[in-house]
Parts: C-alpha cells; structure tokens; sequence
C-alpha cells in the first residue's frame, strides 16, 4: 500500500515536471523567435533573410558578428578584404610557428561563416532580377 502511493506521488512529481518542461521550451522558441523577429526588424532584413542567417550561424556554430570581429573585416562584407586577413591570421597562428591550434582553428570558422554569408546574399542578389522580371 505505501509503494502505492509512492509510486502514485512520483508519477504526478514526474508529470508536473514533464508539463513544466514542456512549458518552459514552448516559452524559449517563442522568445527565439521575437529575438529573431526584432533583429530583423533592426536590420532591416525580411524574417527568410533573419530566419537563414540563424540557420548559417546554428549549422557552422558561430556568429556573423563574432566573425566579423575576429577576422577584423567590416560591413560591408568584401571577399578580398576577408581572404587577405584569413591568410595572414591563419598564418599566423600556425602551431609550427608557436601559434594556437584553437585560434587558428576560430579563424577557420570564422571565414567559413562569413563565406556562406556571401554566398546568400550572391544567392539572393540572383533572384532578386528574376522576381522583378516576373513583375
């Protein structure tokens, strides 16, 4: 009869807990969300612009604005500018020449993101002719 009841108390300590938890993760995406939304409205960029940023960013693991700061490249975003700091960064943190496998590694990641944030805005650059010529 006590493991009964036990068992009983536990079961709706777990389900409360399940609901909580439920609760607190529908509550993040939807303040992901606005945080997304708002960001985009500062930006100026459509939510698909926000919502392919986010994408890049969760896919590669890091930010456009942390690597924007680490490869020390500014708005807007020019692909020579970008290579020529990457060599000369890469270059330097050889571990070889006494420099950081984790930094070199950090300016890697950093021109990898700011690469396929180029190749979206050459992506939505192309079809931006397209919907005005269907217009």
């Amino acid at each position: 009869m006590v493991w009964r009841n036990a068992a009983k108390i536990a079961l709706a300590a777990g389900e409360a807990l399940g609901k909580a938890f439920a609760r607190a993760v529908k509550d993040e995406i939807k303040a992901t969300q606005q945080a997304a939304a708002n960001h985009a409205a500062r930006t100026g960029q459509s939510s698909s612009e926000a919502k392919e940023g986010g994408t890049a960013n969760a896919k590669l693991g890091i930010s456009l604005q942390e690597s924007i700061q680490i490869l020390n490249v500014k708005e807007p975003l020019k692909a020579e500018v970008v290579e020529k700091n990457y060599k000369h960064l890469f270059e330097l943190n050889d571990k070889t020449k006494g420099g950081s496998f984790y930094l070199q590694s950090k300016v890697y990641r950093a021109k990898e993101r700011i690469d396929e944030e180029l190749r979206i805005k050459a992506n939505q650059e192309a079809e931006q002719p397209k919907k005005e010529n269907e217009s």
